[in-house]
């Protein structure tokens, strides 16, 4: 059993991962109220551990992309993921500063800018969408976590130069060396990651002393069990590295590369617990803190809106042949925020407070608006109301007959007269023309 239990959905259609997250949610809620934890933002150690499952989050999401599905949507996938983010994250920012005129409501727009890789890989399974839909929401909600991460740095350095948080010295200027520099920092690591992958390879295809080279070509380093092992402890390092810091860019870039085979199960449940966790601690910080219910509704519907003009947007100028509606619809309906916008504002409640207060209620607005659009969607329905007419007919034709009146007694003139017959030819035409 274990967490096992959580994969799949519910019978009302809710993904287990997501129920699991609340009931999390609620007890760390619990947790914090009869605590009262004080300052838990600012506790030793608590940045370290934001970073570390931050760092989990982004290897899963990346580890399971199908080079073959990027293929195919390269260039949806880029501009979702580069210009998609950017505006979805420009809409939301600009939204929350011109209703809240508050400085650091710049970052919560890209807080919440991401789509969550785990719920979407829990709700895909709607059999009237394409498999082309499919992998481009997939791919996007997979490619958009780095992008949002490394967006965040920036964001929140301009939240400060504009009066948000401490102050701090300098300039934009500085602050955009800064964050490059930090982007640079995250190449190196993941350079360095991958020359360590890259010699661990060569070290083991070479022939061990005594041992003559086979004549045929060498499997790749990638297909030899001490690939996974090798690869299990490169990202391990990684990860523990990258926390200290935040550089978890990189770590999401060594997903794309370097897999770990039979570990993947581990990954998942690694993942898995970091979500749970980090659902547990979300509650204790809001438990401790104030809640902007106000401000989280407002920047949770300004994400669902976002999402969906984005994809419209993206649609209409790059997709070709064109999206049907049930695609665009599970492609606009599909913001869903999960373990990165989680995790994202815990590690930033140090540095601007009350972050964990917006974005809490946020999650809960874009995730039952997501899962209320997908319940209520016109494709559904169409369907449903065909199979509820046709189960109807199929009760009539089945009825008992009227009892029988003094008018159509044995023996009378009308009840000689033939029953009429049912014709149910137009109904199978009906469902046989309905697609799924």
């Amino acid at each position: 059993m274990g967490l096992s239990l959580l994969r799949g959905r519910t019978r009302i259609g809710l993904p287990r991962i997501v129920v699991g997250a609340c009931v999390t949610l609620a007890a760390g809620v619990a947790v914090g109220l009869l605590t009262d934890p004080q300052d838990l933002s600012h506790a030793p150690g608590y940045q370290y551990a934001a970073g570390l499952l931050l760092a989990i989050g982004l290897y899963g999401s990346t580890h399971d992309i199908d080079f073959a599905e990027v293929k195919r949507s390269l260039k949806v996938v880029l501009v979702a993921v580069t210009v998609g983010v950017v505006l979805k994250a420009t809409l939301i920012a600009t939204v929350m500063v011109w209703a809240f005129h508050k400085p650091e409501y710049l970052v919560l727009g890209i807080v919440v800018a991401q789509i969550d890789p785990l719920s979407v890989a829990a709700t895909q399974n709607n059999d009237r969408v394409s498999p082309r839909a499919k992998a481009i929401l997939s791919v996007w909600a997979s490619f958009d976590d780095p992008m949002t991460v490394l967006l965040t740095v920036y964001f929140s350095a301009l939240a400060v130069r504009y009066g948000a948080g401490a102050a701090g010295d300098g300039s934009v200027v500085s602050d955009t060396v800064t964050v490059f520099g930090d982007l640079l920092l995250n190449v190196g690591l993941f350079a360095l990651a991958g020359a360590a992958w890259w010699a661990a390879g060569r070290w083991f295809r070479r022939p061990r002393a005594g041992e003559r080279a086979p004549a045929a070509a060498p499997r790749r380093f990638g297909t030899r069990p001490p690939a996974d092992t090798v690869a299990l402890v490169l990202v391990v390092a990684l990860i523990l590295v990258a926390a200290q810091d935040m550089m978890v860019l990189a770590v999401a870039l060594f997903g794309l590369f370097v897999r770990l085979g039979r570990f993947g199960v581990a990954l998942e449940t690694a993942v898995a617990l970091a979500f749970l966790i980090a659902s547990g601690v979300l509650g204790v910080v809001l438990a401790s803190g104030e809640v902007f219910l106000r401000e989280g509704l407002v920047l949770g519907a300004g994400a669902f809106a976002a999402q969906f003009l984005a994809t419209v947007l993206i649609s209409r100028l790059l997709v070709r042949p064109r999206l049907t509606w049930p695609d665009l619809a599970h492609l606009g309906f599909g913001q869903q925020n999960g373990i990165t916008a989680i995790l994202l504002a815990l590690a930033l409640e140090p540095r601007f407070p009350g972050t964990v207060g917006v974005v809490g209620p946020a999650i809960v607005t874009v995730n039952l608006l997501h899962h209320a659009f997908q319940w209520a969607r016109a494709d559904r329905w169409s369907r449903e109301w065909i199979l509820a007419r046709a189960r109807t007919r199929r009760r009539a034709q089945h009825a008992p007959p009227p009892p029988a009146s003094a008018e159509s007694a044995p023996g009378s003139e009308a009840s000689t007269a033939p029953a009429p017959q049912h014709v149910s030819e137009p109904l199978g035409q009906e469902l046989k023309a309905e697609p799924g």
